[in-house]
C-alpha cells in the first residue's frame, strides 16, 4: 500500500484523479473546474420501452427489494454496480458503465476539477454527524486534540476527507500540522489495523465491524463535531442530454428518496436486510447504527445545498487540493422538488 505524506497539493490531488483508477480508464479531461450548463428545457417525461439505466446505489436496491418496490421501476436496470467511493464513481462514469450514483456532496467537486462534466439531480440533508474517527490499536489518541503531528488517513475524492480538513481547521491546525496519508476509505480499516496510520475516518457499518475485531486491542473511536451535510444523485452531463435516460433518472428519484423513508418507518426489516444480511453485522449493533442515524431529509431549495457545495470547493481550493470550482454549475437545478413532493411532510423540514 503506497503512502504519500503531506503536503498533499493540487499536483497529486489531480493526479491521483486522473490516474489508473478502480475501472482503469483515464479520459482526455484537463483540470480547472470548467462544467457546461445542463439541457435547456422542461424535463422530458417519456420513457421509451427498453430504457435502461446502471446504477450504482446499493442501499436503494436494498430499499426496494425489501420493501417489494422494485419491479414497480417503470425501466431496466441491467447493473447496480457496487460502486461507492467518489473516485471509483468517476472513473465509472468515464467508462460508461454508471449512469446514476449516490455520493457526498465532494466527488461532483473533483469531477469538475479534472474536467468531467456531471450534475447534481437530487440533494438529501444530514444535519448531524455521521462520521467518527477511529484509531489503531494501543494509540494514545483519545480527542480530536491530540491529532496534531499524528497520521491521518486522507481519502483524496471523498467526504471522508472532507471532514478531516474542517475539523483541522476547527482546531486551529494546518493541513502541514499533521500527515495526510494519501488512500480510498476501502482501505482505511487495513490501513488502521497495521498501524500505517493512527487515525481514520469511518462510517457506519465500517466502524462497528473495526471496532468489534480491534476494539480489545485498544482502537477506539472518537467522536467529531463536523457534518457532511449532503447525500446526492448526480449523473454525467452526457447521460442528461439522452431524453429518455433522464426520463429515467426522473422517475427514479421519487423511488430514491421514499426507500430512505421505508427504511425510516420500518427499522426491524430494514436491519434484517441490509445491515444483518447484507453487511454482516449483528441485530443489536444494527439497532444501535439505525438508531444513531437522522431522520431522512429533503429540503425544498436547494440554495443551502449549493451553498454548501461552495465552502467545501473553496475549502479545497485554499488547501491547494483542486483549483477553484462554481458550485452552482455543479446542479441541474430542473429536478430541483421532486424529491421534496415524493415524501410526506414530515420529511420536507429538519429532523
Amino acid at each position: 500500500m503506497t503512502q504519500t505524506s503531506t503536503p498533499l497539493g493540487r499536483r497529486s490531488f489531480l493526479a491521483g484523479l486522473l490516474g489508473v483508477g478502480a475501472l482503469g480508464v483515464v479520459g482526455c479531461a484537463t483540470a480547472g473546474g470548467a462544467s457546461s450548463p445542463p439541457p435547456a428545457g422542461p424535463l422530458p417525461t417519456a420513457i421509451p420501452p427498453g430504457t435502461k439505466l446502471n446504477i450504482s446505489i446499493r442501499t436503494t436496491l436494498k430499499q426496494l427489494e425489501a420493501s417489494g418496490k422494485l419491479a414497480e421501476l417503470p425501466f431496466q436496470v441491467p447493473e447496480w454496480p457496487n460502486v461507492s467511493a467518489g473516485p471509483d464513481v468517476i472513473q465509472a462514469f468515464r467508462a460508461g458503465s454508471v449512469d446514476l450514483a449516490s455520493n457526498a456532496g465532494i466527488p461532483p467537486i473533483q469531477a469538475a476539477a479534472i474536467g468531467f462534466d456531471a450534475k447534481i439531480v437530487a440533494v438529501a440533508h444530514r444535519e448531524q454527524p455521521t462520521y467518527k474517527f477511529a484509531t489503531a490499536p494501543g494509540t494514545d489518541i483519545k480527542s480530536p486534540a491530540d491529532l496534531k503531528g499524528r497520521k491521518i488517513a486522507f481519502s483524496q475524492g471523498q467526504a471522508q476527507g472532507v471532514v478531516v480538513l474542517r475539523t483541522l481547521k476547527e482546531l486551529g491546525l494546518r493541513n502541514d500540522d499533521v500527515q495526510l496519508i494519501a488512500l480510498n476509505s476501502p482501505q482505511f480499516p487495513t490501513a488502521l489495523q497495521s498501524k500505517q496510520v493512527d487515525v481514520a475516518v469511518l462510517a457506519e457499518p465500517s466502524t462497528t465491524k473495526y471496532i468489534s475485531q480491534y476494539g480489545k486491542d485498544g482502537a477506539r473511536t472518537i467522536d467529531m463535531n463536523a457534518v457532511d451535510l449532503l447525500t446526492v444523485l448526480w449523473a454525467p452531463t452526457s447521460v442528461l442530454h439522452d431524453a429518455a435516460k433522464t426520463a429515467a433518472i426522473k422517475a427514479f428519484i421519487p423511488f430514491w428518496a421514499q426507500g430512505q423513508v421505508w427504511a425510516w418507518e420500518h427499522p426491524d426489516q430494514w436491519i434484517d436486510a441490509y445491515y444483518v444480511k447484507d453487511q454482516g453485522v449483528s441485530t443489536a449493533d444494527g439497532e444501535r447504527i439505525v438508531k444513531s442515524n437522522p431522520r431522512p431529509y429533503f429540503p425544498p431549495s436547494w440554495d443551502r445545498a449549493v451553498a454548501w457545495e461552495q465552502e467545501t470547493a473553496e475549502l479545497l481550493a485554499e488547501g491547494g487540493f483542486t483549483p477553484p470550482v462554481t458550485a452552482a454549475d455543479l446542479f441541474d437545478r430542473r429536478f430541483e422538488g421532486i424529491a421534496t413532493e415524493s415524501v410526506p411532510a414530515v420529511y420536507r423540514s429538519k429532523p
